[in-house]
């Protein structure tokens, strides 16, 4: 029974770590999550709300959160990041609260506004051409 100690808290070591693994997204963004519904993308390379948008809906489909008209909120606008230090990131959630289901509408792609929203559908068009770019490098 020995034997198997080290290989068990080695095992017990790398579990937590392996759990905190980013997603990477099809534009290369890392997105992190921090609870079942709720997750940060961290920006990278000067790509603007778009891709920061693109991130959070291929996370949202590759962890199978995107049901039947589910929309994106920005818990939290861009601002210093929360997962990766010095960074800069947006927080996202799948589960608003009444405040951020009740946020207008905008006309514009932003992501500087608590509350702006989009479904997840119409986020993932913005990974459009990014997906276009890695077919043509084939």
């Amino acid at each position: 029974m020995k034997v198997h100690v080290p290989l068990l808290l080695s095992l017990a070591v790398a579990l937590p770590s392996l759990a905190a693994q980013p997603f990477r997204a099809v534009n290369r963004l890392f997105v992190y999550p921090l609870s079942a519904d709720t997750f940060e993308v961290i920006e990278d390379r000067g790509v603007g709300a778009r891709g920061i948008w693109c991130a959070a809906a291929d996370y949202t489909k590759a962890a199978g959160l995107d049901g039947a008209r589910k929309r994106m909120y920005i818990l939290e606008p861009r601002g210093p990041s929360k997962t990766v230090q010095g960074r800069m990131g947006v927080v996202y959630t799948l589960n608003p609260d009444d405040a951020l289901r009740n946020t207008p509408t905008s006309y514009s792609v932003s992501v500087k506004r608590v509350g702006e929203n989009l479904p997840v559908g119409h986020a993932y068009l913005f990974c459009e051409a990014f997906i276009e770019e890695l077919f043509d490098r084939f």
